[in-house]
């Protein structure tokens, strides 16, 4: 169901309070809103580069985010602007405008480091917007991308600080546009028109060297090379005469210089049909209240002093969403075996079957809603519910049989009872009517339709409740000799003994039943299980492979490029990274 956002302007998400991180919860309740997957992307920058103009374009709007006509940095914090998305239905586009790098009021490039990191983590489309061209002082500007593996952990596990492999980072990390703006050379090399994109590979070439300087040109360019394979680059003219730069907001398109207003619509095009869905390992798509999640994982680690750490936002994510999973999948239990469920059911069998096929939806729902279910923990709490549930049923059902046929007994048998009142059968010849009139009765009982599970034996134990008054009857009548009334006594006994047996064997098969049913509901888990474990192999093993495609090609640029000890290190990487691929499968279990 498409979720309606009606945000007429941005509000701040995380706002940065003397150089503390906090989240506002106003901007929170708007994402926890929002059902749709989100295609978020996120803008980084200096301070006065023009980035929000960019963002308000995208919003389809002149004005939103604050631009700002002096020095002094406008946007503080990250803020954001959730607009349905143009290009594809059932989205939403999450725009995350960030406060300017390098702001001198701040004083303090700590706080920088964390609002990009976070930019990083939050969005699936990363856009860097800087002046002019890219020279060795716009690297150097972007010197936050190198220290990336110092703030961000993509395990939580003991030797997560080895930094030197960057697959874990390359799966989750957004693809990167680079926006350079104000750009006044002509794109061209060796006296050949280049595309914008051509001259940021050629921009991002790494330099032969061991010198430190030479380390410090190539680190960053490395970094980037690494960390984000899908890049993109725009150019910017410059929009209008520097006095009029204030008015941006107020100017009209034909009030702009041509080619930066097509400059801008190609930027919007490429992010509107390019940018994908944010999503997390497992091609797991994040809603709104999925990212209200990651928000609140990250800036919480931040600023408990820790590292924000992808599996950790992740698994604390699918804490609450698998809570919320076996809650949705007994709803949907309770909802089938309420509006299908008849009590009392003319067999066990009947219930049984109800709960199986109610029981089936329910353990689709879950694994349907439910993700990173480590040792399958949830999806065991799920069984535990369905099983007591099922057992609650049961005992439903027994009770309900049990009222139904006592009272059925009570309504039938009234006219024996007041023959042994009136003593009718305390004469001559009685006791063959009294056996004669329950027979009749016991069959009228019988006929009787839907009386449940305990039909056979609450007949038995009224029938049982009569055998004093049948005794007496049967030891007072004058017309049955001696003899008779032994004969009688036995047949009694063998008939009650018959009775006894065959209820014991009803017993037997109910427990058989019971069994059966038990290992039919675990095979039902493990099953759909399977077919999941199956399908999220499928998609882990594509990921794997889209990033040693990138590992593969990159390994060649750097050889190409001359430099061989850069592409033994990436050997290891991507020889760790088919080690992987070629685990063996896991297999299913749950007990």
């Amino acid at each position: 169901m498409a979720s309606q956002i009606h945000m007429p302007g941005p509000i701040c998400l995380i706002e940065n309070i003397n150089g503390k991180l906090v989240i506002n919860p106003e901007a929170l309740k708007i994402l926890s809103g929002i059902t749709e997957p989100l295609v978020v992307v996120a803008i980084v920058g200096l301070y006065r580069t023009g980035k929000s103009y960019l963002m308000n374009k995208l919003a389809g709007k002149n004005k939103g985010f604050s631009l700002g006509s002096t020095v002094q940095s406008h946007t503080k914090g990250i803020w954001m602007w959730c607009v349905p998305h143009p290009e594809k239905p059932n989205h939403t586009l999450v725009l995350l405008d960030t406060e300017g790098l390098g702001d001198v009021e701040k004083g303090d490039n700590q706080n920088d480091s964390w609002i990009f990191a976070l930019a990083i983590l939050l969005s699936s489309t990363f856009v860097y917007n800087s002046m002019g061209t890219i020279n060795q002082q716009a690297m150097d500007q972007l010197h936050y991308v190198t220290e990336l593996t110092d703030r961000i952990r993509a395990n939580f596990s003991p030797d997560a600080s080895d930094v030197g492999d960057s697959a874990a980072f390359v799966s989750f990390f957004p693809d990167f546009v680079w926006t350079l703006r104000d750009f006044s050379l002509d794109l061209e090399a060796d006296g050949k028109p280049i595309s914008a994109d051509q001259y940021l590979e050629i921009s991002l070439k790494l330099k032969q060297g061991t010198t430190e300087k030479d380390k410090n040109f190539n680190l960053p360019r490395l970094c980037i090379r690494k960390f984000f394979p899908k890049k993109k680059c725009f150019i910017f003219d410059r929009p209008t005469h520097r006095k009029k730069l204030g008015q941006l907001e107020t100017l009209h398109d034909d009030e702009l210089d041509s080619e930066f207003v097509q400059q801008v619509a190609a930027f919007c095009s490429y992010i509107f049909n390019n940018s994908k869905t944010k999503t997390l390992s497992g091609g797991i798509q994040v809603n709104g209240p999925r990212l209200e999640s990651l928000v609140q994982t990250y800036v919480s680690a931040i600023s408990s002093g820790d590292l924000p750490c992808m599996e950790n936002a992740v698994l604390a994510l699918a804490q609450i969403e698998n809570s919320a999973a076996v809650k949705k999948a007994i709803a949907h239990y309770d909802q089938q075996m309420g509006q299908k469920l008849q009590l009392p059911t003319d067999t066990l069998q009947e219930l049984l079957d109800l709960h199986r096929a109610s029981e089936k939806g329910a353990i689709e729902i879950f694994l349907k809603n439910s993700f990173k279910d480590v040792d399958h923990l949830f999806q065991k709490e799920l069984a535990a519910e369905l099983e007591k549930k099922r057992d609650d049923f049961c005992n439903q059902n027994m009770k309900a049989s049990s009222d139904r046929c006592s009272a059925l007994l009570e309504d039938i048998f009234i006219p024996l009872e007041e023959s042994i009142k009136q003593g009718i059968y305390s004469k001559p010849g009685g006791y063959r009517l009294f056996i004669q009139q329950t027979q009749e009765l016991k069959n009228k009982y019988l006929q009787e339709p839907r009386k449940g599970v305990q039909a056979e034996e609450i007949l038995q134990a009224y029938l049982k409740s009569k055998e004093s008054i049948s005794d007496a009857i049967l030891q007072t009548d004058q017309t049955l000799t001696e003899k008779e009334k032994e004969i009688e006594v036995q047949r009694v006994k063998a008939e009650s003994a018959e009775a006894a047996a065959k209820m014991l064997e009803e017993m037997q098969a109910k427990n058989q039943q019971m069994m059966e049913q038990k290992e039919k509901s675990h095979q039902e888990h493990v099953k759909q299980l399977t077919e999941k474990m199956e399908m999220e192999r499928t998609q882990l093993m594509a990921e794997q492979q889209r990033t040693l495609d990138l590992k593969l090609q990159e390994q060649a640029l750097l050889l190409k490029e001359g430099f061989k000890n850069e592409s033994r290190q990436l050997q290891n990487e991507i020889q760790n990274l088919k080690n992987n691929m070629q685990r063996p499968r896991k297999r299913c279990t749950i007990s």
